[in-house]
């Protein structure tokens, strides 16, 4: 691979993670918080306004934006095609991030999936 190539491959990563911290922080934001049934506007206005309380929400946002500005500094460097399948690697950190950190079962067919993910990232980076 090309220096320059190894690179945005680096910057692709650091946009993966990025984008992987940034569910994470979303999704333990929300978890944080409960909308009881029935739904109404009322609540819905309610939980809104204590889910931009949560300053993981706020966190999120900053590794949101980080990964936009690096992704637009990478898309003005290669052909979209292979910076957002290198990109994938997203779906694999998120699948890591939901077991090890949230905790959340994943199962066999989704590890299987990840697995094709990873063998698809490699021949794409190879291309």
């Amino acid at each position: 691979m090309k220096e320059g190539l190894f690179f945005i491959f680096f910057l692709i990563v650091i946009t993966s993670i990025c984008d992987t911290v940034n569910q994470l922080f979303l999704k333990s934001a929300i978890n944080s918080l409960s909308l009881s049934s029935p739904i109404t506007v009322k609540k819905i206005i309610k939980f809104l306004i204590d889910l931009v309380r949560v300053p993981r929400v706020w966190i999120s946002f900053f590794f949101s934006v980080l990964s936009l500005c690096i992704w637009l500094f990478v898309l003005s460097r290669v052909d979209l095609n292979f910076a957002f399948s290198i990109d994938s690697m997203t779906y694999i950190f998120i699948a890591c991030g939901s077991k090890f950190i949230l905790k959340e079962k994943v199962g066999l067919k989704r590890w299987s999936g990840t697995v094709f993910i990873i063998i698809g990232i490699i021949l794409v980076s190879l291309s």
